[in-house]
This record gives structure tokens, sequence and C-alpha cells, in this order.
């Protein structure tokens, strides 16, 4: 994530240090002990370097580094991990601060650096996501062996906490806090295309974004407000300005996030009407709430939006999965609000699996007897004397057969001389 405050980033993570949520692990091109430096002084660290090049106004680098919560790592190996990411990344020589966090379901580095150099030009970021952080993340993922994140299933799904509002006490502070933790990461993992698609990810940890009604200034202007909501999605305390949270979640900025999404989303499409259709197979009637509930099962939150008469008119699909979120209309008319609706009953009943039936062998049967000797089954052909009866054919006594007469020797009268 790049910016344009480097002071911004910088007192986001000194914050969490603070409240007890992030650690500094380890800085890298700073000439003092970082454990004796304040705020101001770190900071003063960066901002040498962004005096350098007063042109350039995004000159802040925040980068996060996610794991699974299943790689075990010492404090050790995250710091190899994270210099070894910046060197690959081609900032191994700029000064950087590294801090893990500890607010979230699955461990994560935050990373804060600048792209000025000593010598004052600027560092090309763009598309730095997509290239060079890629390749460096896919080869530490073997040279370490950690979970690939194409396959990464958190064991915390979300992996992101959602916000208590009892705990928060309604005060500004803390819910500020409690609010930017949230959006931060829901802005920075999931895909959605509108403001909607936004909302039914974020109302899964208690908070909604709010444009006010119509005909009020704030929505003219196109403003938005975050609120914590409580159990039953009302909301509950001091409202906080999308623009005095760090990353700046406006309007503006999230419409920016709508386009992305649209393309972002489309090879996660099949995956969800899939799970969805699974849902459905394994029953011959299923009710709402048994629906609703093996939809969770599946990684899967529906929410189905009602107008002031009560009346269904919309179904959203939040993919915790995938991180992804569509309407059921986007998915195709076997999934929206109306054709799940008419699918669903006011009971459950599974298919039953079917019964599988299986041939039990015949005994095999021992073919010899004990002595080894085979049995025979089929009598044997009486003794005949076949060539007695040829010899005696044709006489009618029966007798021997007579004897042929012998040939009289022929003599051979020559030439005599």
């Amino acid at each position: 994530m790049s910016g344009k405050s480097i002071k911004g980033a910088l007192h986001y993570n000194e914050d969490k240090v603070a409240n007890g949520e992030a650690s500094l692990l380890m800085a890298s091109g700073f000439a003092a002990d970082v454990q004796d430096m304040n705020i101001a002084q770190k900071n003063q660290r960066f901002e040498n370097l962004t005096m350098l090049n007063g042109h350039v106004k995004t000159n802040a680098l925040h980068i996060t580094l996610n794991f699974d919560s299943s790689d075990k790592l010492t404090g050790q190996q995250y710091q190899q991990i994270a210099s070894a990411f910046m060197e690959r990344i081609g900032f191994g020589n700029q000064p950087y601060l590294v801090y893990r966090h500890h607010d979230a379901a699955h461990p994560h580095l935050h990373v804060v650096t600048t792209n000025i150099r000593p010598d004052g030009q600027r560092m090309d970021t763009h598309n730095i996501g997509r290239t060079l952080a890629l390749d460096a993340r896919r080869e530490l993922e073997a040279e370490f062996k950690l979970t690939k994140a194409e396959g990464r299933q958190f064991s915390d799904v979300l992996g992101i906490k959602a916000a208590d509002p009892e705990k928060a006490n309604y005060g500004k502070a803390p819910t500020k806090h409690t609010i930017t933790n949230i959006v931060n990461a829901v802005t920075r993992s999931y895909k959605f295309t509108s403001l909607n698609e936004y909302n039914a990810i974020l109302k899964q940890f208690n908070v909604v974004a709010d444009r006010g009604n119509e005909n009020t200034v704030m929505f003219q202007k196109g403003g938005l407000i975050y609120s914590l909501l409580d159990k039953n999605g009302e909301k509950v305390g001091i409202p906080i300005k999308a623009s005095s949270i760090y990353g700046k979640p406006t309007l503006a900025n999230l419409e920016k996030k709508f386009e992305k999404g649209k393309e972002g989303r489309k090879p996660f499409k099949e995956d969800v009407k899939q799970r969805i259709d699974g849902v459905f197979n394994n029953y011959e009637q299923i009710s709402k709430g048994t629906f609703i509930e093996e939809l969770q099962k599946q990684q899967l939150n529906i929410t189905f939006h009602q107008n002031v008469q009560g009346q269904t008119y919309g179904a959203t699909f939040v993919d915790n999965k995938n991180k992804t979120v569509f309407k059921g209309s986007d998915l195709g008319k076997n999934y929206t609000a109306k054709s799940i609706t008419e699918r669903l009953s006011s009971q459950d009943k599974k298919i039953k699996p079917e019964k599988k039936t299986y041939l039990k062998p015949k005994p095999q049967g021992n073919h010899l007897s004990k002595s080894g000797t085979a049995k025979t089954y089929i009598k044997p052909p009486d003794t005949t004397d076949y060539l007695k009866i040829a010899l005696t054919k044709g006489r009618p006594d029966g007798g021997p057969p007579p004897t042929p007469p012998k040939k009289k020797k022929k003599k051979i009268r020559g030439v005599h001389f």
C-alpha cells in the first residue's frame, strides 16, 4: 500500500504498539538503537529522505505480510523473511521498520518505508504487488516452507476480529481504533463492487459504512461515516468520519476499488455457485435457517435484503474463503433472492445416501482329499477290446479271421551269358 504520509503509517503502527496489539520486530537503516527512539525521531529518519524530493507526493510505502495460523515461526524467522522480502523487491537498502501485529486471528507483519533514495530519486512502485512482490512471496513460501497463499485457509476463516460494542464503551477513541482495524483489513483483503457489497462484508464484523439520507448534505457531497453495530444490527457509539481513518476509506477511494473488484472476483464465481448447489443437492427439503447454517460451513454468508413492507428483494453472498462478494443476480437466475426463497421449505429433509449391496463370495472348496488324491466325479468307461472286435467283424461264428493265402514267388527269367 503506497501513501502520502510516512507519519500516518508510522503512527498507525506505533499506536498499535502502545495498545499492546503490536510489537516492533526489527529496524533496518537506522544508525541508533531504534528501541531508544521516540516516534518523532523515527519519523525524522524517513523525512531526511522525503525532503530530498519535495515534488513526489506519494512517498510512503506500507507493506503487509500475512501468514497462515498453521505457520509456526520464531521471531528470528519473521525477521529473516521480512529482510529477504525487502531485498527481493529492491528496498533492501532503504530504511524500514517491521512491526508484528497481534490484532487478527492470523499472524502478520507491517513494514513502513519510503520510496525516496538517498540521491533524491523516486523508486518506481507501480504494480510492484503484481510483479516483484508476487515472485518474492512465492520464493519465500518455498524457502521457509510456508503455507501457500493460493490455498491458504486461516483457522479463523475470516482472519479479522469482529468489533465488540460492549468493550468499546462507545467512546470515540476505542471506537475509532476498532473501526480502523476492521476497515483496513477488509479493504486490503476483499474484492467488492458496490457500497452494499462492502457493507455486507463489514456487517460480519459489526461495522457499517453509512452515507446518510439522500436529502442530507453529507450524502449530496459524497460523505461517508462508519459506525459500530450491536447484536441487533443497530448503530451504537460515536460515528467516525471516513476521512479521519488511516488509509482514507472514503467513498471516492472506495469507488476506485469497485472497478478493480469486478475483475478480481471473476475467477471465483463458479466456485461460489458450486458450493451453493452442493448445499441444495444434499437436501430434498431445506429450511431458511438450515440453508444459512450450511452455507456458513462452506465459508459463505448470505444476506437477504428486505424493503419496509418486509418483502425480500435481493440476496448477497459473501465468500470468506476467496474474499469476494456477489449479488445473487450476478451469479445467475438460479441464485436470485426469488429463486432461492422458492427452493426453501418450512422443514428439513436430507437425501438419504443409497445403500450399497455387496455379493457374498462363495467359499472356496478343497477339491483334494486329505491324502492328496483327486476325487473322481465321472465314471470311467468300461474297458473294450476294440482290436479284437475289428478283427472278428463279419465272421458268423465269431472265430478268428482266415489266414490270407501266401503269394507264390515268381521266377525271374533273365538272359544267360
